[in-house]
């Protein structure tokens, strides 16, 4: 199974949203949601651009706006 990391922040609207994308792509994926105001490094680096996913197995990232067919072509 696909491994997705979502990096989110507190009260972020756009981050359920892109749960809601995630829960309709065809294959089933893992999602460890981290919520960036835990670590500086972490906010500095997405702190503009959550909601973000990244691949655990390649580390490739997809930031918001994503939509199903742009998230399927993503996790191929």
């Amino acid at each position: 199974m696909l491994r997705l990391v979502l990096y989110t922040g507190p009260d972020c609207h756009l981050c359920n949203d892109a749960l809601d994308v995630i829960a309709q792509l065809k294959q089933p994926v893992m999602v460890e949601k981290v919520n960036i105001r835990d670590s500086t490094e972490l906010y500095h680096l997405y702190g503009a651009r959550i909601p973000v996913v990244k691949r655990k197995d390649t580390g490739a990232e997809l930031g918001w706006p994503f939509n199903v067919d742009s998230l399927e072509q993503y996790i191929k």
